[in-house]
């Protein structure tokens, strides 16, 4: 039961990684200034920390014992 709700944590804590971490590359704006191209971010990176965290501790609840 712990490995089953773990490995479903953990696949949806990476899905949501590659989910919000395309969605804040494509809100990266990139303007010149002086010859030098500047990368402005508007996204929200807090849903890709959340994610995150989800992944590890779906990763931790299927190692264990």
């Amino acid at each position: 039961m712990k490995q089953s709700l773990g490995l479903i944590l953990g696949i949806g804590g990476l899905i949501g990684v590659i989910f919000f971490g395309i969605k804040y590359m494509d809100d990266s704006e990139s303007f010149s200034f002086l010859g030098a191209d500047i990368a402005v971010s508007t996204g929200d990176y807090v849903p890709i920390l959340i994610s995150l965290v989800i992944l590890i501790v779906g990763l931790f609840i299927y190692r264990s014992k």
